[in-house]
């Protein structure tokens, strides 16, 4: 059964106190066995934005959901055409300082999941990065199954639509960006180039099951874990807040730093309100 798409949520309780240093963080982290669960705010600082944070792309469009892009040929050609944009300011996207403070602290740590599709992790030099929701770098072909570059269908899409000359900065964490219908019309989806089916990006849409033992992978990687960092997530989603749960259940401790509420709050054990490039750089330093 597929899950409907949890774009918002509310506090239905108060805010847990926040902090501005790092002071407490420091020991647990010291300790090792720390496992890393990040989300979109880690990347803003490379340009890409997240979800709901004050620019968050969820106060201009809607994402993309599982049942749209397979029950729609206008869906589908929508989000490639808008992708097909969008993927070249994902593809040239640098680590920024938080991302490269992860990688500095991987003798400390004994997992990443990340809830991010950029690929931002790997290339600032962590290991063993399980991508939650996929990557944006491959695709998947619904019907053979068979996973390609995404590079090889960004050559296609470009032989196909040689005159759609489309530029915009306006990308979101999903690599879409907002084109005008009169644009998207006329834009030419290419299918599978072994058996003709349907592609789709091999990340998991809104409305869209993770994987099985992908979860399995990750709920593994939890209950081995000394202690949980979560880094630049709003939680909203239940794909990572069940980890930040059944830490907090097992009575692993749970640490969040991120600008703002996010849905794990009631049962973090240390909640850090500072920005991630700075403050994961001096984490880093520190231990």
């Amino acid at each position: 059964m597929r899950t409907r798409p949890t774009l918002t949520w509310t506090n239905p309780g108060p805010s847990l106190p926040r902090t501005s240093t790092l002071a407490d963080v420091v020991p647990i982290v010291e300790r090792g066995g720390v496992l890393v669960l990040s989300g979109a705010g880690l990347s803003t600082e490379s340009g890409i934005p997240d979800y709901r944070g004050d620019g968050g792309s969820l106060r201009k469009h809607t994402p993309m959901t599982y049942d749209e892009f397979t029950g729609s040929e206008a869906g589908r050609r929508r989000y490639w055409a808008r992708s097909h944009v969008g993927w070249r300011t994902i593809a040239q996207a640098r680590p920024n300082a938080g991302h490269h403070a992860v990688a500095r602290l991987s003798p400390r740590l004994c997992g990443v999941i990340t809830q991010n599709v950029d690929g931002l992790h790997q290339a600032a030099g962590t290991p063993d990065v399980v991508e939650l929701h996929g990557g944006l770098d491959r695709v998947i072909c619904l019907d053979c199954r068979r996973v390609t570059p995404r590079l090889d269908l960004d050559h296609r899409l470009r032989e196909a639509n040689p005159d759609f000359a489309v530029t915009t900065d306006e990308v979101n964490p999903d690599g879409d960006v907002f084109l005008p219908e009169e644009q998207v019309r006329g834009f030419r989806v290419v299918p599978c180039a072994d058996c003709g089916g349907v592609l789709k990006p091999d990340v998991v849409f809104f409305g869209e099951n993770v994987p099985r033992p992908r979860v399995e992978q990750c709920c593994s990687l939890v209950d081995g874990a000394r202690s949980l960092l979560v880094l630049g997530s709003s939680l909203t989603v239940m794909s990572g807040l069940r980890f930040v749960r059944r830490a907090a259940s097992a009575g692993i401790p749970v640490v969040i730093i991120n600008r703002g509420e996010t849905r794990g709050d009631p049962v973090a054990s240390h909640r850090v309100d500072l920005p991630l490039g700075p403050s994961l750089t001096e984490l880093a330093d520190l231990v």
